[in-house]
C-alpha cells in the first residue's frame, strides 16, 4: 500500500471529522509532532499508527488500508441502530465524547439524578456516530433478544416531553418501581402505552403515560467485540 494513498485517507478523515490535525492527533492518543511528520511523509504511515487511528476513531481498517467498506465500523443509518466497537472504546478520559455510567438500566428502581451521578460515570465513547449528548448504560437480561443482548449497551438521550414518543422505536422506561428497555407502541387508549419486548416470550405491558417518571430513547445499540 502506497504511503500517500494512506496519507491521503488519513487527511481525508482530518475533514470528515472536521477537526484540526493537532485535535486528531490528540483523539487517536499520538505525539502532535509525529503525528505532522506521518502526514507530510517524514515518517511512514506505519501499523501501530492505523491501528491508533482504528481503536481510537472507530474507523474501518479496511477502507484506511484498501478504500473498500464503509469509513466507520458501522454508519448507524436509523435510530436503534446497533455498532461494533472494540472493547478499548471507553476511555478513562471523561472530557469528550457521550459518557458511559456503571449502571444497569434493566434492574432496580434507581432513579434518574442517581443514575447519572459523577460516582457512576466510568469513562466516554468518542465516536463521530454517536452523539456527545448521549449517554452510555449497560443492558441485562434476554426480554430484548435478540435485539438487545444480555451485557450489551445502549446510547440514550432524554425525551423531555412524553407525549413526543416516537411509535415503534426503543426506549429506556423508568417506572417508580422498575426500569426497562422495551419497544414503545401505541395503545387504542390515548392515556396509555404498551411496552413490548423483542423475545416473544414476554407478553406486553399496558401502562399509563402518567406512571414514566423518565424516558429515554435509545439512539444506539452497542456491542464490543474483543476481536477489533
Amino acid at each position: 500500500m502506497s504511503n500517500d494513498v494512506l496519507i491521503s485517507r488519513v487527511r481525508e478523515l482530518i475533514r470528515i471529522l472536521q477537526v484540526s490535525q493537532n485535535e486528531f492527533a490528540d483523539r487517536i492518543k499520538t505525539d502532535r509532532s509525529n503525528f505532522s511528520k506521518h502526514i507530510n511523509g517524514k515518517l511512514p504511515i506505519n501499523d501501530s499508527l492505523i491501528n491508533k487511528i482504528v481503536v481510537g476513531l472507530g474507523v474501518s481498517k479496511e477502507w484506511l488500508t484498501t478504500g473498500e467498506g464503509n469509513v466507520f465500523y458501522m454508519i448507524p443509518s436509523q435510530r436503534g441502530s446497533m455498532v461494533s466497537l472494540p472493547t478499548s472504546a471507553i476511555h478513562t478520559d471523561t472530557i469528550k465524547g457521550a459518557k458511559v455510567y456503571d449502571v444497569d438500566v434493566t434492574a432496580g428502581s434507581m432513579g434518574r439524578s442517581m443514575m447519572f451521578s459523577n460516582e457512576r460515570l466510568i469513562g466516554t465513547i468518542d465516536m463521530p456516530f454517536i452523539s456527545p449528548d448521549c449517554s452510555v448504560v449497560r443492558v441485562s437480561g434476554d426480554s430484548m433478544q435478540p435485539v438487545i443482548c444480555n451485557g450489551d449497551m445502549v446510547a440514550i438521550r432524554e425525551v423531555r416531553n412524553p407525549d413526543l414518543i416516537f411509535w415503534g422505536q426503543i426506549y429506556v422506561v423508568l417506572l417508580e418501581d422498575y426500569r426497562m428497555v422495551k419497544y414503545i407502541r401505541k395503545h387504542p387508549d390515548a392515556s396509555m402505552v404498551i411496552l413490548r419486548s423483542a423475545n416473544t416470550e414476554y407478553d406486553d405491558i399496558e401502562i399509563r403515560k402518567s406512571d414514566i417518571r423518565d424516558l429515554f430513547v435509545v439512539e444506539h445499540i452497542i456491542r464490543f467485540d474483543s476481536r477489533m
